[in-house]
């Protein structure tokens, strides 16, 4: 059984990565790290030692949909995704990964927000 990180170098993505770790020791699984920003992951700054690295497929646009793919596959128990909060406008006229991915997924998903602050 795994679980996907939605990674992203953003404060949320940071919060969603913690959470993730946690959420993994917690289940005693693994941590799939799936970027959807375009950025590689850096696995050294991911203090578990049973993570791997899932990219989006080579001629793919769109890695928010091959995450969502990702998650018909048996051994996936859950998403971890970092959220920002925004105005009710910006729900309208705005798409969002994390909005595709909550509303795609088909296993769990769990949001997660950076502290106040960040």
């Amino acid at each position: 059984m795994a679980i996907i990180l939605a990674a992203a170098e953003t404060p949320a993505g940071h919060a969603a990565r913690d959470f993730a770790v946690q959420e993994a020791r917690r289940r005693d699984t693994d941590l799939v790290v799936f970027p959807v920003d375009g950025n590689e992951p850096d696995l050294s700054a991911i203090p578990y030692e049973r993570v791997s690295v899932e990219h989006a497929a080579a001629r793919s646009r769109n890695a928010v949909g091959d995450l969502v793919d990702a998650t018909n596959r048996a051994e996936i128990d859950a998403v971890v995704v970092g959220v920002r909060r925004r105005s009710p406008a910006g729900k309208i006229f705005l798409g969002s990964s994390a909005q595709q991915i909550i509303l795609e997924s088909a296993v769990p998903v769990i949001a997660v927000k950076p502290a106040p602050g960040r």
